[in-house]
Parts: C-alpha cells; structure tokens; sequence
C-alpha cells in the first residue's frame, strides 16, 4: 500500500498519505492489529475485542501462510470456546460486534454467535426446537451441527440462571443494538425455526419498551437506527395481531399501542393495532383512553383522532352482534366520562369533540346528561368560543333524553345560546305529551306540576305564545335581557 501510496513532497520531509476504507473496528481496530504487529504475534484476547480482532485478521488476510500463529488461527481458537462458553461471554461477543456489525455480518461471525445464544435459549427454556436449530447449524458448517443440543458431547454446564421463565434472556438481549436483533429475526424466519412466536413478540416488546425508557439518553442513536427499530416495531405488532385477543387483554393492547406507535410503525400495523382494540373497546377503561397525544401541544393535550377510529371500529363491529345493545351502554357511559375529562383542553376544537360525542349511535345513551355535562365543561373552559360554536357544540345533545333537572340547568346556563335552551325545553315538554297521560299544557305561560301521587318528576309544560314569541325576537335572534329574566322564572 506504500508503493502504490501517492507521494507528496513538502518542503522540509515527505509526506505519505495511505487511506484504508472500511477498515474493521476504524482506528481502534488498526490499532490493535498494530500492537499485536509489534509485541511479537501476541496480544490479549477477550469477548470485548475478539469480534474485532476476527474481523480485522479476515480483511488483512493475515493466515498461516504469512506467518505461524497469526491473528485469524488465534481468534478463531478463542471464539470457538466462546461458541460453546457461557451465555454472558456469547453476548459480549455480540455486543462487540456491533462495533464491526458490517464485515462481522458478512463474514458469518455474527450467524454464528446468534446461533450460540439460540443454542443455549433452547437448552434452559422451551422456546425453540432442537431439530430447527440443528439444521440451521448444519447450514453453518458440519463442525457446529455435530455440537447441537441433541448431541453436543461437550456439553455446557448451565451457567445461566434461568429461572422457571422462558424469558430469562430477555434483559441480557436487549443490550444489543437493533441490528443484532433484527438479524436474530431474519434468521429464525429464514430457516423456519420452530419458535413460540408469543415469546418472541413479548422479548421485542420488552427490547422496545427498554429502548424507550432510555430513549432520553440515547436519542442520536435511536435516530441514526431509526429505520431498524421500525422494522421491529412493525415485527412485534404483527406478532401481537397474529396472537390477538386469547394472549393480550384490552389494557394490554392500548400499553403495546403506545410503546410501538413510539417507532414510527407503519400504517399497516397500526389499523391492525387499532382494529383489535376497537373490537374488544368494552373492556376499556378511562385510563386507558387518555393517551397523550405526544405531537404539538396546539393539537391537543390527548390523542382525540385514535379515540374516534376505536369508536368507529368498535360502532361497525358491533353492528350484527345480539350482545351489542348491553356494550353499547357501557361504551355510552365511558365516553360521557372522557368527554367530561378532555373538555377543559384549551386546544380541543369543537370539532374533535362533537367527533367523539358523535362517534356512537343515539340508542347507546338512555339519557344524555353526561354529554351536556361534558358541553358545559368546555364552554367554561373556552369563554372566547364564537356564538356559532357555541350553537355547533349542542348539535350532539339529544333534548328528549335529557333528564328534568338537567334540562332546567341548560336553560339556566348563560353560556348555552337562548334558541337552544328553547328548543330542549320545547323538545322535553313534546317528550312527556306523548309519554304520559297526566300531562295538561298550560298555555301561554310557564309552569311547574308535581304528581303528588305517584311520585313522578318534575315535569316542565312550555308553551310560548304569539306575543312571547315576538319579545323573545331581537334583530334576527333573541334579546338576552327578556331570556334572562325567562330563565331566573324557571
């Protein structure tokens, strides 16, 4: 490489400058070699930098026919004893591969090493089969499938503390980079592995969940891997959606929902997600529908949007089911809970309200008052709201179904417009001329009627004359002096 080498003469010494691509390892690779170089052929040899010793020894070709005991013969000698060592020496390897994951990858170094770690998941678990692994081996080389499982005559005392789980290795894996992990997968697809996929998609959503925690300290690397760590996500969703309802309860679904959706999944797999959230939505509860909505604080403090596609799948899903009446109910009352709780959001738009109070049928609520509590929370929560929002926002209240005392509390509300408490009123004294036969209207005026006997509520009769109707109009609407004073009568 000195010969070929340009030489460039300063003016005092020469100057050669050697450029070497891709070299294993970069600097600390070219340095190691060095050293063992000039010490004689030796240096010491450990799980921290054999992956990089092995790699650099197989791009400088440095073999027996250059010297005795050259640097490929002894890092081979050494990881074959790691191949077959213990599971922490197995994952240091790995772990130090990353550091050359392209020539490590390429010279089957890092196949090897995850086929190690495979080995031993399989002999203190039941994760794997024995018979995949072996033929996976036998693809390796002959010398590794003599030493499978099933016929390894050294057999490896367990230094692994597994425990009674099969995810005692899950800790030890996830501090490896998304690369390892991906390729661990590719792996087991390609040669059809006989694994518990359950326990794989719970180790890549435990890897996820790792990940995100110190997502704070190792930001730059989560976007440099972005596109890996997607791959996973997109991986472990399917994995959960091919498991489905028998392995992952509701709240479950909305916890994988939330670490996946952290990695840029794909829009595959989240309506897959979604879908099978929506299905079994009646398990929810209010936490579990209060998910941040992790964007900018202007489009809210909570994810609205993904409520009302749960809605909508749940809606459609439950539209040929006998049971759905019952679930239907119960979804009724946790919704009204929801909207009561993101009503105060300053940056909630009348819009994704109406969304989610709209997203459910008029039978799922036998009475509407937790809507029109939901409405006066927000109303006082946005006192700039335009006389046009505040009409829009009541287009979701179901006047028939609102109880006596509610509807006289909407009538009261200064912040509710004054065509709208006429039209509730209106509406619930139309209610109880057809549902009861005590009713008498009072004409042209107002009025208030207990039935003493039976106990019933209190029913409002609202009749509005001629001659009221024309006080109450003022410039194409109604004058707020002459409403109040309806409404301090009511």
């Amino acid at each position: 490489m000195i010969k070929q080498s340009k030489r460039k003469r300063n003016k005092k010494k020469r100057i050669i400058t050697i450029e070497i691509d891709d070299f294993p390892g970069g600097p600390d690779g070219f340095e190691l070699v060095s050293r063992f170089c000039y010490n004689n052929g030796e240096i010491s040899i450990d799980v921290s930098n054999v992956s990089t010793l092995y790699c650099c020894s197989v791009f400088l070709a440095m073999s027996e026919k250059f010297c005795f005991s050259n640097l490929f013969l002894q890092t081979e000698k050494f990881l074959e004893e790691v191949l077959y060592g213990s599971w922490s020496d197995i994952v240091l390897c790995l772990k130090n591969c990353e550091q050359v994951f392209f020539q490590a990858d390429s010279y089957g170094l890092v196949d090897k090493l995850i086929f190690a770690a495979l080995t031993k998941i399989s002999r203190n678990s039941e994760t794997f089969s024995s018979s995949s692994l072996s033929s996976f081996a036998s693809s390796l080389s002959p010398e590794m499938a003599k030493n499978t499982p099933e016929s390894d005559s050294r057999c490896i005392s367990r230094s692994v503390s597994c425990g009674r789980s099969n995810e005692w290795w899950f800790d030890d894996m996830t501090t490896l980079s998304p690369s390892i992990i991906l390729r661990l997968i590719m792996i087991i697809g390609a040669y059809k592995t006989n694994i518990k996929s359950l326990v794989l998609t719970r180790f890549l959503l435990h890897y996820l969940k790792t990940k995100l925690q110190t997502k704070s300290r190792t930001t730059t690397e989560l976007m440099r891997n972005k596109l890996e760590y997607s791959d996973l996500a997109d991986t472990a969703a399917k994995g959960v959606i091919s498991a489905g309802k028998t392995a992952f309860s509701c709240r479950k679904l909305f916890w994988v929902l939330r670490v996946l959706s952290s990695f840029s999944l794909s829009r595959e797999s989240r309506i897959g997600l979604e879908t099978l959230i929506g299905e079994m939505l009646e398990q929810a509860t209010l936490d579990d529908l209060l998910i941040p909505a992790g964007g900018s604080k202007e489009s809210g403090f909570y994810n609205v949007d993904l409520v009302i596609r749960l809605l909508k799948v749940f809606v459609k899903n439950r539209e040929e089911e006998i049971s759905r009446e019952k679930n239907m109910k119960e979804i009724g009352k946790l919704i009204d809970k929801y909207l009561r709780e993101i009503s105060p959001d300053q940056n909630l738009k009348v819009s994704k309200f109406l969304g989610v109070a709209e997203s459910l049928p008029d039978s799922a609520r036998d009475c509407f008052d937790g809507v029109y509590r939901g409405i006066d929370i927000y109303l006082q929560s946005h006192p700039n709201l335009t006389p046009q929002d505040r009409t829009e926002i009541c287009r979701c209240l179901n006047y028939k179904k609102l109880t006596m005392e509610t509807c006289k509390q909407l009538a009261r509300n200064p912040k509710i417009p004054p065509e709208i408490a006429i039209e509730a009123l209106k509406s619930r004294s139309e209610n109880q001329e057809h549902s009861t036969s005590d009713v008498k209207v009072a004409k042209k005026s107002f009025s208030c009627r207990y039935s003493e006997e039976k106990k019933k509520p209190v029913v409002l009769h609202l009749e509005i004359s001629e001659k009221l109707a024309e006080r109450l109009k003022s410039r194409g609407g109604y004058n707020l002096s002459v409403m109040d004073s309806f409404r301090e009568g009511l």
